[in-house]
Parts: C-alpha cells; structure tokens; sequence
C-alpha cells in the first residue's frame, strides 16, 4: 500500500510518498481501507518535533480517517468487513491507503455523512466537544465565545454550543467567514481584525461576560479574553503557537479560571461518550462537519502549510 512516511522531524517537505507492506490485524483490530483522512494543526506539531516523544521514527502521519472495513482480527464482534466507519487515533497513521485500528478506536458512519466528513470528526469534534463539557461543564443557557469559529474545531464547536442551548458567540476573519458561522448556528458573529469586537462580547451578554471562551491562539487572545469572562467563567485553551503574560488578579475576584485542554490520553470512559454523542448528531443532522478542501495524498506536504499558513471554512482533508 502508499503511505506517507517520516524519517526525519522537520518541515512538511520531509513527508514522502512510499510503498510500504499492508498491515494485519491481529486480536481485536480491525483493517480500515482509508477513503479520506483528516489533516489537523497537531499532525503539523508532531512532524515538525514541537510534541516531542509523540512520534517515533519513522512514522506515518494521521489521528483521524474515514473508510471501510476491509479485514478483523479474531475476537472482533462490533465490526464487519464493508462497514463504513470513522476512526482516530488508530494504531498507524491515516496518511496511508489503509490503517490498523483496535475494534474501538473504530466508530459507524451513518449513509448521510460521506468519507470526507467522517475525516472531519475525531480531532475538531473530539476537541470541542471536552473543551466545551467534559472540561468546561458547559450547560444550556450559558454563552460561549469561539474563537476561530471558521476553522474546523470552531465549525464543531458552533455546532455542538447551540444543539446543547448555549448562546453561541463566534469570530472570524472575512465577511465571507462572518456569514458562515452565522449559517453554522452562531448567535453573534464577530469580525476577529476589528479591534474593538471582544468588547461586543459585553454587549452581545447584556454586560455580563462570556461563560466560557474556547481560546484557539492563547499566545495572541488569552491576555484579552480574561478581561471578558463572567464571574466564575472559563477559558479553554485548546491551541496556542507561544508564550502569553497575563495579570493573574484577573482570575481572582469573580473566581474566572484557565484550562487546559488535550486528547492525548483521554479516558476510555471519556472517548466512549463523546462518540455515542457525535454518532447520535450525525444520525440525526445535528452535526454537520464541513470540509474546506481536499488533496491527493501525495500533496500532504502542500496541505501542511495551507493548515498553517491559511485560513479555511472547516477540515482539509487528504484522499488517498
């Protein structure tokens, strides 16, 4: 089978199409044929050596894919070979025309979500969903500030925030993006190059304050966003690209907290409720991943640098 391969931590550049040997699953795994995978920021920080130890070389890229079961290993009974399915964090890389999968690291991709959005779920979907409720116990009537509401956590953000009741406050980059999110679900849609559009946040809660901020960029926002927050309110730090100072007196009058967020070694108790969760949102329409882009996988090096150096509307994905 073709997959990428990394020899050496660096620039996307060092990601290479090779033929390598299919794998085989063992007990309890299960052979996915990947139709799309999904490309995600974290894939670009464990490539270029920023996560250190969580890559061993050489390795294939990819947390996140999408496709149909081509094999199971003895003692599979939940899946079948031709069931269509989403999967992350498997056992290889989703940068390949196939990928090994403990039996649930795979989950059922309902007829109404294609390969392409089924790509879109585990990382963004994953993310937004701890960040708004398993860590920010976010409930319904509270209000919620996205950052970055355009991108592919902030597209699954806006749409789990307003099926779970919160007021939904987001921000994007363009008016093209502003009528986006609106369209996604988003209450208020704020333009992020207006200097004065965190004060909206104010306005747009009748003074009070967002509950809770989903922070994509600490190193530029957080500083900002605590002078926003309600009391007792939250900012979730999901990605940062450096350092930040900020007045920790901000945190203490109202009790206003910083939390950190990760899906690195998340709880299979954990896992397993945020995709009954996303399964039902699929089935239902609820949920609804949009994808920004897609290219051959031979291209993973140019999707890399888009993801990085670009803004989209949603998930770039890879076809093999």
């Amino acid at each position: 089978m073709k997959a990428i391969i990394v020899r050496q931590l660096g620039e996307p550049e060092v990601m290479r199409i090779e033929e390598i040997p299919d794998p085989v699953p063992g007990p309890g795994e299960v052979l996915v044929r990947i139709r799309a995978a999904g490309v995600n920021p974290v894939d670009c920080y464990i490539r270029s050596g920023l996560y250190a130890g969580r890559a061993e070389l050489p390795y294939t890229p990819g947390i996140d894919g999408a496709g149909i079961v081509e094999a199971v290993g003895a003692g599979v009974t939940h899946r079948k070979v031709g069931e269509r399915v989403y999967l992350s964090w498997p056992l290889t890389g989703t940068y390949a025309e196939k990928v090994l999968c403990r039996e649930f690291q795979t989950h059922p991709l309902p007829e109404r979500v294609n390969f392409a959005q089924g790509a879109a779920i585990g990382v963004p979907y994953g993310a937004a969903y701890r960040a708004l409720f398993q860590r920010g116990h976010a409930v319904a009537g509270e209000s919620v500030l996205i950052h970055g509401g355009s991108g592919g956590v902030g597209t699954a953000a806006i749409q789990l925030a307003r099926a779970a009741g919160l007021r939904v406050i987001a921000t994007a980059g363009s008016e093209k993006g502003l009528r986006q999110i609106q369209e996604l679900g988003a209450h208020v849609a704020l333009n992020h190059h207006d200097p004065g559009h965190l004060e909206q946040v104010r306005e747009a809660t009748c003074g009070r304050g967002a509950d809770l901020i989903l922070e994509m960029l600490a190193n530029v926002n957080l500083s900002h966003d605590l002078g926003i927050l309600a009391r007792g309110g939250r900012v979730m730090v999901i990605g940062s690209r450096g350092r930040v100072e900020i007045d920790p007196r901000e945190l203490l009058g109202d009790e206003r907290s910083i939390v950190g967020i990760t899906l690195f070694g998340l709880s299979e108790a954990d896992s397993r409720s945020m995709h009954a969760a996303f399964i039902a949102g699929l089935e239902t329409g609820t949920l609804r991943p949009v994808v920004s882009r897609d290219f051959p996988l031979s291209d993973a090096a140019r999707a890399h640098h888009e993801i990085l150096e670009t803004s989209s509307f949603g998930k770039l994905v890879l076809i093999p």
